[in-house]
């Protein structure tokens, strides 16, 4: 069995967000929790998608998912949410897999004792 990373509070956090939910018009996958685990198995082990565990799908049908939702924007979206629930622990997973048009907020700067804020 591979180790499942998103909690059940993650999963609720990013659910309402992705495509091809129930609902939705047109096909719909038949699990995004499972997906989005294959997704992060191959971010966390580095793994080429053939190398996908076969308890996550058929790792070809992964691939073009992932990547159909890349096309439509979905990977910013999610890691945002991931972002504000506090997720840092997979906020890294981004960069793996190379999603470009998200970026965590700059830092929050505090003035220094005795420094006047810009007003």
């Amino acid at each position: 069995m591979v180790e499942r990373i998103l909690s059940d509070e993650l999963w609720a956090t990013v659910a309402g967000i992705l495509p091809e939910k129930e609902g939705d018009p047109g096909c719909h996958g038949r699990d995004n929790r499972l997906f989005l685990e294959a997704v992060f198995w191959i971010a966390r082990t580095g793994s080429p998608w053939r190398d996908l565990p076969f308890e996550f799908g058929k790792w070809y049908t992964t691939y073009t998912r992932y990547h159909r939702w890349e096309k439509k924007g979905v990977w910013p979206r999610v890691f945002a949410a991931l972002q504000q629930e506090g997720a840092v622990d997979l906020l890294h997973y981004a960069d793996r897999l190379r999603v470009t048009d998200w970026a965590p907020p700059p830092a929050s700067v505090e003035a220094l004792p005795g420094e006047l804020a810009a007003a």
